[in-house]
C-alpha cells in the first residue's frame, strides 16, 4: 500500500520545545545595530580581545586563561554535538567543567561511558536520563498554577541529575508540597533556599537601544532577515518601534518570552553584537553551548558582561506568569537590558528575558533560546562573517559526488523538510539512491533516506555527522522512498542533490 500524501502522511513536524527552569538574576542585552551612528565592524582579533577582556573582569581569568577557556569550550561544544547523537537514549546530560577544561557527559551504562571517553570527554554514571529529567520538570511546569508565590523558579540540574526547586527559606514545606502535588518523586528533587525575586527587565532610560510606543526602552537581540528578535514582554504584536523604526510582527509572553520586530526601509540589519568598547562581535551561527560554558551579553543599560551557563530548560515565575525553556546564567544585568543578546564565542545563544540582582552585587539572568525564536517565526539569523565552528567548515560536497535532481529550501533550527517537494518517489527496481546535502556554514544539517515499510517511514540511510555537509548512498529494493532534511543546529538555506535507480 502506497503512503498517503498530505501533511499527516509525508511530513512529521518536530517542534523541540525546551521545558522550563527557574531563574534569578542578571539581564543580557544586545545593542541596536542601525545603519547610522553604529561603530564600524571590528576585526576578528579586536572582537576576541573585547570578549576576553570582559571574561577576565567577570570570570576572574587571566588573559591566557581566557584564551585557553574559549579554545577548550570550542572543543567541548564539538564533542557534545557528536555525542548527543551517538548516545541518544543513554544520555543523562552534558556540561563543560571549567576546572578540568573539558566536557563531562552523564550516561546510564558503561558502554555509553566508554563512547564518551573515546571522544575525549569525561563520563559519569547516573540513574536518570536527560529525557526523564525533562519529563519530571514538565510535571512541575504543568502544575505551575499551584506553585506557591514563595517558589520563584525550578530547573533541571544536569550535574546533580535532579530537579532543583528554589524556595523562600521560610516556606520550604510549601515547596515540597508543590513537588508532591505535581507527581514528582521527592528523591528526584532538591529544594534549595533562595531570596530570588525575578522580574522582567524593562526601563525608560535612554541608551543604545530601541524604543516602543511612547518611550519604553528595550534592547535589540539578534538581527534576522527583515528585522531582529527580542523579548516578548517588550511589546505586543502590532506595537511600533523607533531607533530603528518598525513594528512587532509577532510576540509571545508569558509562557514564552520572545518577539520578532520587522524593521522599516532604510534600516540595515547587521549580524553582530555591540561590545560597548567601540566595536562589534561578529555572529557566526546559533549552535547551543553546553552547560558550564562562558556566555557574554550586551545591554543598553549595563553594556558588555560575562558569566557562565548554569542550566538549560529552566522555568522562572514573574508576576505576569511562568516562562519555560530558558537558559539560566550568572551573568549580571539590570532593567533596560531586556531583549538583548547573549553569545558564547561567535554563536548566538538567546535574548534577555529577566532575572534578579544587579551588576553591583551580582545576580541571575535568564535568556530565551534564540533557536526556539527562529523556529517559531521561521526566521534566518543574519551573520557577519565571524569564524565558523571548526566542526562545520564552510564546505560543499566534492564535485561529482551526487548528480540528479536539485532541491532547495530553508529551515529554522530544529526544523525538518521532506523532499521531493514534501512528497515521495517510487522505484520499481533494485538500485542505488544517492543524496548530497549542503547547509549553511557553521550549522549542523542532517540527511536521511527513508523507505515506506507498509505502516511508517523508516530510516535506511543516514548522514548525521556534526557538519553542514552530508552524503548518503544506499542500495535498496523496489519501493517508496523520500529524503528528509533536518536542521539539527543552526538555520538557513540548504541544497540537496539526489538521484534514484
Amino acid at each position: 500500500m502506497a503512503p498517503k500524501t498530505g501533511k499527516s502522511g509525508t511530513t512529521r513536524k518536530i517542534t523541540a520545545l525546551l521545558a522550563a527552569t527557574v531563574a534569578t538574576s542578571g539581564i543580557a542585552v544586545a545593542v541596536t545595530l542601525s545603519a547610522e551612528a553604529a561603530p564600524a565592524p571590528a576585526g576578528a582579533a579586536a572582537a576576541a580581545d573585547s570578549m576576553q577582556s570582559a571574561m577576565r573582569r567577570d570570570l576572574g581569568l587571566s588573559a591566557e586563561g581566557a584564551t585557553t577557556r574559549l579554545a577548550d569550550e570550542d572543543r567541548a561544544a564539538r564533542a557534545d554535538r557528536g555525542l548527543r547523537k551517538q548516545l541518544a537514549a543513554k544520555l543523562g546530560g552534558s556540561w563543560y567543567d571549567a576546572g578540568r577544561g573539558k566536557l563531562v557527559v552523564a550516561v546510564t551504562d558503561n558502554a555509553a561511558a566508554a563512547t564518551a571517553r573515546s571522544a575525549g570527554a569525561d563520563a559519569v554514571l547516573v540513574s536518570r536520563t536527560e529525557a526523564q529529567l525533562d519529563e519530571l520538570k514538565a510535571r512541575l511546569d504543568a502544575n505551575q498554577a499551584r506553585s506557591p508565590k514563595t517558589v520563584p523558579a525550578w530547573y533541571v540540574d544536569l550535574p546533580g541529575n535532579k530537579i532543583v526547586v528554589k524556595s523562600r527559606g521560610s516556606a520550604i514545606a510549601a515547596a515540597r508540597a508543590f513537588v508532591a502535588a505535581s507527581g514528582v518523586p521527592a528523591d528526584a528533587v532538591s529544594v534549595e533556599a533562595s531570596d530570588e525575586s525575578p522580574r522582567k527587565l524593562i526601563d525608560v532610560v535612554g541608551g543604545n537601544a530601541y524604543y516602543i510606543g511612547s518611550g519604553t526602552r528595550c534592547s535589540v537581540g539578534f538581527s534576522v532577515t527583515g528585522g531582529f528578535v527580542t523579548a516578548g514582554h517588550c511589546g505586543s504584536t502590532g506595537a511600533s518601534t523607533t531607533q530603528p523604526s518598525g513594528s512587532f510582527a509577532g510576540s509571545s509572553f508569558p509562557g514564552n518570552d520572545y518577539a520578532f520586530v520587522r524593521v522599516g526601509a532604510g534600516n540595515t540589519v547587521i549580524g553582530a553584537v555591540n561590545n560597548y568598547s567601540g566595536g562589534r562581535v561578529a555572529v557566526a551561527g546559533s549552535t547551543d553551548a553546553p552547560v558550564g560554558s562562558s556566555i557574554c551579553r550586551s545591554g543598553s543599560t549595563t553594556g558588555w558582561r560575562c558569566g557562565t551557563i548554569q542550566a538549560r530548560n529552566s522555568s522562572v515565575t514573574y508576576p505576569e506568569g511562568t516562562i519555560t525553556g530558558l537558559i539560566r546564567t550568572n551573568a549580571c544585568a539590570e532593567p533596560g537590558d531586556s531583549g538583548g543578546s547573549a553569545i558564547s564565542g561567535s554563536q548566538a545563544q538567546g535574548v534577555t528575558s529577566g532575572g534578579s540582582g544587579n551588576c553591583s552585587s551580582g545576580g541571575t539572568t535568564y535568556f530565551q533560546p534564540v533557536n526556539e525564536i527562529l523556529q517559531a517565526y521561521g526566521l534566518s539569523l543574519v551573520t557577519n562573517g565571524g569564524t565558523p565552528p571548526t566542526t562545520t567548515p564552510p564546505t560543499t560536497n566534492p564535485p561529482g559526488t551526487c548528480t540528479g535532481t536539485t532541491y532547495t529550501g530553508s529551515l529554522a533550527s530544529g526544523g525538518r523538510a521532506v523532499q521531493p517537494n514534501n512528497s515521495y518517489y517510487q522505484t520499481t527496481v533494485t538500485g542505488a539512491h544517492r543524496g548530497c546535502l549542503t547547509g549553511p556554514a557553521g550549522t549542523d544539517f542532517d540527511l536521511y533516506l527513508q523507505k515506506w515499510n507498509g505502516s511508517t517511514w523508516a530510516n535506511v540511510g543516514t548522514g548525521g555527522t556534526p557538519s553542514n555537509v552530508e552524503s548518503v548512498s544506499y542500495t535498496g529494493t523496489a519501493g517508496y522512498y523520500r529524503w528528509q532534511v533536518h536542521a539539527y543546529s543552526g538555520s538557513g538555506s540548504y541544497t540537496l542533490r539526489a538521484s534514484r535507480p
